[in-house]
């Protein structure tokens, strides 16, 4: 394993029954980097941290962190690791300080260590005012701080952060993304999953898109956005009856097929710039299709997610294991 990889991951497969959770995942994180795993619901996220993290074994491939082998080498590579899952793993009867405690005597700190890392952890993670109070009156921002703290603790060289701003309110959102920022400035390296796309736009170096339990594409942010255009129709009409309508004239002016992203919206990629918006104007006047708003943006990685799997990011896979239909790579015109 190169000495500048924190992770390296290769054709990992899990499957709990006649469910495939991962079907041949490979990964590489750079060292003081941040990684994230972008996909919805069911993708097989949480599944690659837990193996990762040591808490599964893998049905078939390889893993290592830091060189350390997650099957044969678990205690090392527990030394190098913090987790905090998708939801705050703190013990609401204890108050913040003695939850920090516990997590410390849990990694065999020196009593004195442990008492100092926890006053660090408390200030840093602006929980001192609240620091002897139960943990079952915090807020939902404040307890997934606290479970952000407790992941560090150790001084992991590795951090999962495994969704972790999901349900928490924009303000709190924010907040704890300033929180990873810093950690990052620090050299700490992460491994972000998210359903989230704002969030790994923000965060992440480098991005990779899972969906049923395969990396379906991989770059920076801005790669993956260029890699369906350069630019995106929206258009928002006035009936929900029309926008399949919509969709079909879409299609027909840009780069690949058009998709209906809810009942009243339906985009495409296109790279005529504004000719593209005057055609989009022209077809749906052909077709009688009235329209309340017709704009030209960049592309988001919400519209990479559709473009690769035809879905939005928030929904949830097929059951039958067949890719929805939708803009699919192969299907660019040229």
């Amino acid at each position: 394993m190169s000495d500048n990889l924190a992770v390296r991951v290769e054709g990992l497969e899990k499957s709990f029954g006649e469910t495939r959770a991962l079907a041949g995942v490979d990964l590489q994180i750079p060292e003081g980097t941040v990684l994230g795993l972008l996909g919805p619901n069911g993708a097989g996220k949480t599944t690659a941290v837990r193996v990762l993290s040591t808490l599964l074994a893998p049905d078939a491939g390889r893993a290592e962190v830091f060189g350390r082998d997650v099957v044969t080498q678990p205690a090392d590579v527990r030394t190098l690791i913090g987790l905090a899952g998708q939801y705050a793993a703190v013990d609401e009867l204890l108050s913040g300080r003695q939850n920090l405690r516990m997590v410390g005597r849990l990694y065999h700190l020196p009593d004195r260590e442990m008492r100092a890392r926890a006053e660090q952890l408390l200030e840093r993670f602006d929980l001192v005012a609240a620091a002897d109070r139960s943990v079952k009156t915090y807020s939902g921002g404040m307890r997934r701080r606290l479970d952000l703290a407790a992941s560090l603790l150790n001084r992991p060289r590795l951090l999962y952060l495994d969704e972790p701003t999901t349900g928490l309110d924009p303000r709190s959102r924010v907040d704890l993304w300033q929180m990873i920022n810093a950690l990052v400035e620090d050299g700490t390296t992460l491994l972000l999953t998210t359903q989230y796309l704002e969030e790994a736009d923000r965060l992440a170096d480098q991005i990779a898109v899972i969906d049923q339990g395969k990396v379906i594409a991989r770059g920076t942010a801005d790669e993956l956005k260029s890699s369906i255009g350069g630019q995106v129709v929206e258009v928002r009409v006035a009936e929900t009856e029309d926008v399949d309508r919509a969709v079909k004239a879409l299609s027909s002016i840009g780069q690949a097929d058009a998709v209906r992203t809810d009942d009243h919206t339906a985009t495409v990629a296109a790279d005529r710039g504004v000719a593209a918006v005057a055609d989009a104007a022209d077809v749906l006047r052909r077709d009688q299709i009235e329209v309340t708003d017709l704009a030209l943006r960049r592309p988001t990685l919400d519209d990479v997610f559709l473009d690769i799997t035809g879905r939005m990011a928030e929904e949830e896979p097929p059951t039958n294991g067949a890719r929805p239909r939708g803009r699919r790579r192969g299907r660019r015109r040229g």
